[in-house]
């Protein structure tokens, strides 16, 4: 079958984006990996799926698969592309949509022709909620990866996060450690494990290890984690610059109880059909 897709990104995170509401066709784990697949396929981070909703009341069904053919609860980064794509392609005029996800409901409100905003809801810090294995919830925890000792925050967006300060994101060990913080055993769902520099109480920087993927250029949900971990340790403020190794996302999060709003570009680099 021959299906038509969009490739986008947002902030150097780059996604395959399908219409499956005026294409019919049923995503099986090895078609996701053939187009994810950079050598063979088309290539990138996530798969993106646009379905009718099962909620009335919501617009669409948004549904994510990392490049190894996983299906996940979020990808910020993925429902700004989302947004734009719906408007593009004429499923919808709407500037305020929303959408439902394996992680929950997603408002998403297209600012301009690039710029869209999300409103990722209350962060989950309890964790069972995470899920995250701890006596009780704090606002950091210890984990030991390979002898060594290491101070993380644990935050869910829909997703679970690891979040770990560093000095300097260029010489962090996001290659060799990322995947340890990954799959540790404390998170039974693995982590998508972050790499934050503070630069001021305004500006960070971030390196993110995604679960399934890999490094990636850009997470909004994990600078949405990010922000949330440096606030509650009183490193942040309410509204932070995070720059990523693909640009940068703004993201705001007025404390405990409030949801996280993510702002950031979108993309589309090309379109095509490709042969299932």
């Amino acid at each position: 079958m021959l299906l038509n897709f969009t490739k986008m990104h947002g902030a150097g995170n780059d996604f395959v984006v399908l219409d499956l509401i005026s294409q019919h066709y049923r995503l099986r784990e090895r078609d996701v990996r053939k187009i994810a697949d950079r050598h063979f396929g088309i290539g990138c981070d996530q798969l993106l799926v646009v379905e009718a909703p099962r909620n009335p009341e919501v617009d669409f069904r948004y549904r994510i698969f990392n490049a190894d053919g996983a299906e996940v609860e979020q990808c910020g980064n993925g429902a700004r592309c989302f947004a734009r794509f719906v408007r593009d392609k004429k499923l919808t005029n709407k500037r305020n949509i929303k959408v439902e996800t394996m992680g929950g409901v997603l408002d998403l409100r297209v600012r301009n022709r690039s710029d869209v905003q999300v409103n990722m809801g209350v962060p989950r810090l309890q964790p069972d909620e995470i899920p995250f294995i701890a006596e009780q919830q704090a606002d950091h925890y210890t984990l030991t990866a390979e002898g060594q000792q290491y101070s993380i925050g644990a935050v869910s967006m829909g997703n679970p996060h690891c979040v770990l300060r560093v000095k300097d994101v260029d010489t962090a060990p996001v290659e060799t450690l990322g995947p340890l913080l990954e799959a540790h055993e404390a998170f039974p769902r693995r982590s998508n494990a972050g790499f934050m520099q503070v630069v001021s109480d305004k500006h960070i920087k971030l390196r993110v290890f995604e679960r399934g993927v890999g490094e990636t250029l850009a997470c909004g949900s994990g600078a949405c984690a990010a922000v949330v971990y440096g606030n509650l340790r009183g490193w942040l403020r309410e509204t932070v610059t995070v720059e990523l190794p693909g640009g940068k996302l703004s993201i705001n999060w007025a404390g405990t109880g409030k949801p996280v709003l993510m702002t950031g570009p979108t993309a589309v680099v090309f379109e095509g059909t490709i042969k299932i």
